[in-house]
């Protein structure tokens, strides 16, 4: 049976590794969106800061938002615990805790990808070089998960793991859309619009959804298609319904190697019954804001869960 300490490092190191990639992608969007009006490029800066959930943090530390300020408390920023700085640190102190238990091909992408980072964002970013520093991001993060997913013995480590990177990435998903909806639009005049779609194709690539969602729907953006690509698409790796057929086969194999279910295998179960097939025009119906409030919270509750059934402290 594996240590409550070593699963909580293996669970934190993966959930960090995604938070890293989560933000590149987040400040990409950004940029692609403050493209669309040179004149509310501030607003749009300002919804980048409620997708990655730290607007109070970066209110206490900046008066505007700006692409340059928004990026660097983001990307460089080590006060604030989920930039690519912190994040990346953070990741890499979880990894050599629980050293033991990687590959030594994953141990030295995490190490290689911590190295890269702290080398591109010693010095703050001339804009310039903004984008070709998120594909850097992203392309470190990307050969982690190459390195994992290619050597790992799917034991209760690998599942352990498995669960911080779908508890993240599906909170991630959920705050994308929910700013989408409830913040981005100026008015409900843009809805349809070609601002309305740009932005809506912007959202579809910081979740790396862009070109898979076009064949799908063939590039028809329409409110519902892209909430049911994002929701309820099981074949979509970013998906919540594709997070959480990860978590559930994850959390099932727990429960075989441990020999017992616990509260996180019911709330588990919940979750999913929201997110079934179909179920589009009845979330639609209740509100997306408020389901993927609801989500957010109730994803926050099964990772709270996790930790405390399978003691983590």
């Amino acid at each position: 049976m594996l240590l409550g300490r070593t699963a909580n490092g293996l669970y934190w190191m993966t959930r960090y590794i995604e938070r890293v990639e989560n933000m590149a992608r987040i400040v990409d969007a950004g940029l692609r969106l403050a493209l669309t009006r040179t004149d509310s490029s501030a607003d749009e800066w300002a919804s980048v800061v409620l997708s990655a959930g730290v607007e109070q943090a970066f209110r206490e530390r900046h008066d505007e938002y700006t692409a340059d300020t928004v990026s660097d408390f983001l990307l460089r920023d080590v006060t604030n615990p989920s930039s690519v700085l912190s994040s990346i640190e953070t990741a890499r102190s979880n990894a050599r805790m629980v050293r033991t238990a990687l590959t030594r091909e994953t141990w030295e992408s995490i190490n290689e990808a911590w190295m890269t980072c702290r080398r591109m964002l010693a010095s703050p970013i001339d804009q310039r070089e903004l984008p070709k520093i998120l594909d850097a991001i992203k392309r470190e993060t990307a050969l982690i998960r190459g390195a994992f997913h290619g050597t790992m013995l799917r034991n209760e480590i690998f599942d352990f793991a498995q669960l911080g990177i779908y508890v993240e990435r599906a909170d991630n998903t959920a705050r994308i859309l929910d700013v989408k909806y409830y913040v981005l639009l100026p008015s409900i005049s843009w809805v349809g619009s070609s601002l309305d779609n740009y932005q809506w194709e912007s959202i579809l690539r910081s979740v790396s959804a862009h070109r898979s969602y076009r064949w799908v729907y063939e590039a028809d953006y329409k409110p519902t298609n892209i909430a049911d690509f994002l929701i309820l698409n099981r074949r979509m790796p970013r998906s919540l319904a594709y997070c959480y057929q990860m978590i559930a086969e994850s959390l099932a194999y727990l429960a075989e190697d441990y020999g017992e279910r616990h509260a996180c295998h019911g709330t588990l179960e919940e979750i999913r019954g929201r997110l079934k097939p179909g179920s589009i025009t009845s979330i639609f119906d209740v509100g997306l804001h408020e389901f993927l409030r609801d989500f957010i919270r109730s994803n926050n509750r099964l990772g709270n869960e996790v930790a405390e059934n399978y003691r983590f402290f």
